[in-house]
């Protein structure tokens, strides 16, 4: 297997492979192209699949772009940060604050692992409705329901049902 395929199965991987690399570098030509001309023809060209009537104010990150998903009517305001070693799904109408970070890569909790430096992901998934405010976290393999509301400065360490609001660190469920 490829550090690519063991990537996207979620194994361990070499993050530093040659051709991880390159393809971080073309997000990163494609994402300063984006900051600079504000063009969103490139963000087609960027993203796995982006919908119709989304906006992702720059400057925006993410590791390859292609591992993105994003549905019609999604609002990324400026800084925000996808790491997207493992699939980020993102859901109609969903609203990302400014400086919402999706963190899909992780590392080994054994020293040893990491020192070698190997890394794997967990997907990420936010549902329709959803609204992340501004300077959440959104940790590896965690799912934010449809139509939750995180709250700003929130990290999110376990899924989040549908409709619920949670807040703090590490986020809990907080009445409406």
């Amino acid at each position: 297997m490829t550090a690519r395929e063991r990537m996207l199965a979620g194994e361990l991987y070499d993050a530093t492979d040659p051709e991880l690399a390159a393809d971080r570098e073309r997000a990163r030509a494609l994402l300063q192209r984006y900051t600079s001309e504000r063009d969103p023809a490139l963000l087609g060209t960027l993203f796995g699949r982006i919908g119709k009537g989304t906006g992702v104010e720059a400057p925006f990150h993410c590791d390859y772009g292609w591992n993105i998903a994003l549905g019609e009517g999604v609002y990324a305001n400026a800084f925000c940060v996808f790491l997207d070693c493992a699939p980020i799904e993102i859901g109609d109408r969903a609203l990302l604050g400014p400086g919402v970070h999706l963190y899909t890569a992780t590392h080994p909790l054994d020293p040893a692992k990491r020192r070698e430096g190997l890394e794997y992901a967990r997907p990420i998934a936010i549902g329709n409705d959803a609204w992340l405010g501004g300077g959440s976290i959104v940790l590896p393999g965690v799912s934010v329901g449809e139509a939750a509301v995180v709250g700003a400065g929130s990290v999110v360490t376990r899924d989040v049902p549908p409709g619920v609001t949670v807040a703090g660190n590490p986020a809990r469920p907080i009445g409406a």
